[in-house]
């Protein structure tokens, strides 16, 4: 899966030991890694957001009322793919797939509008290809200090009780603890004396559609000496990120592509800004891609042998969303 990208990790290794900013992206397979400096993110035509860097311009609020229309497939098409990865739970083949579809939606707004206008708290436009805005960061690096931040579980936020019911939904909890559990796993490749230091942790996400209450937890741990100073190293060993694909993950990577039966593509791939010292990254997900003028938007969740196929299917769409206000 790696070898044709062997030369990016260790070209991002030099850059980050020679403490040179850069930002990298990758797609969800790890097939394709870009890595820019920031005079060349300008004239890539990549614009980023991140909550400690942006090379944006001020733009004007937009002064038309958002439209936005999606077509989710039928239940009966989504629970093509949900009957395989049940089955291969059942089978004990995996414990946690992660099964995301691709749904049609029409917008008066472009990807810039789109990218300018939502709030969140990692977004990045791609050419004129795709826009996330997403909620989830991967990890952090930080005086050789690594956290992560797996989000797993979501609701509507107008539900009676919903942040309650969230944390105590049986199927939610039981997702959460496995991505935390294959987090720390992950972690432990690159760091000493990891551990959970939040779990279960409620976050709110407004968005023009409806409001979200998501649960996150955090992890840390101490980066061995072997991977200090190596972002690239690192990157090679926690990539593709647990919270978006399942455990165990080269298993759960087969039956995940065999049931969704699409090209993820970038989404649910991985980028990151380096500053010369700290890394901030995130998962890309909540995610809009053009494919011959017409916007695609990617959205999935975590199946487990608890899920039932109407609660999947709603979550997915539940996610069809624009945090615009």
């Amino acid at each position: 899966m790696f070898s044709a990208n062997h030369q990016k990790f260790i070209e991002m290794d030099e850059l980050s030991q020679q403490k040179v900013p850069f930002f990298f992206i990758t797609d969800f397979l790890v097939d394709q890694i870009e890595i820019y400096t920031e005079s060349q993110l300008e004239k890539e035509g990549l614009l980023i957001d991140f909550q400690n860097f942006k090379n944006t311009k001020p733009t004007e609020e937009p002064h038309k009322k958002t439209e936005w229309k999606s077509y989710p497939e039928t239940i009966e098409d989504f629970k093509k793919g949900f009957d395989k990865v049940q089955k291969n739970i059942r089978l004990g083949n995996s414990y946690l797939v992660n099964y995301t579809r691709k749904t049609k939606i029409e917008t008066n707004l472009t990807l810039e509008e789109i990218f300018y206008h939502s709030q969140a708290k990692y977004k990045v436009l791609y050419k004129d290809f795709f826009v996330f805005f997403s909620p989830e960061t991967f990890v952090k690096i930080s005086d050789n200090k690594i956290l992560t931040y797996p989000m797993k579980g979501t609701i509507d936020a107008s539900l009676e009780n919903a942040a309650e019911v969230l944390k105590n939904d049986k199927k939610e909890k039981a997702e959460h603890y496995t991505v935390v559990d294959l987090l720390r796993n992950d972690l432990s490749m690159v760091a000493d004396d990891v551990q959970v230091d939040k779990f279960q942790h409620i976050d709110f996400l407004k968005t023009q559609q409806k409001d979200l209450f998501a649960m996150s937890s955090e992890i840390s741990g101490n980066l061995k000496p072997e991977f200090q100073g190596k972002i690239g190293s690192v990157m090679k060993k926690l990539l593709p990120a647990g919270s978006i694909l399942g455990a165990p993950k080269p298993k759960t990577l087969e039956i995940t592509l065999e049931a969704e039966g699409f090209d993820r593509g970038f989404y649910t791939g991985v980028c990151g800004w380096f500053d010369g010292e700290n890394l901030d990254s995130c998962v890309m997900i909540r995610f809009i891609e053009k494919e011959n003028d017409i916007f695609y938007f990617k959205s999935g969740g975590g199946i487990t042998h608890m899920s039932t196929l109407e609660d999947e299917y709603q979550e997915m769409k539940n996610k069809i969303y624009v945090p615009i206000h």
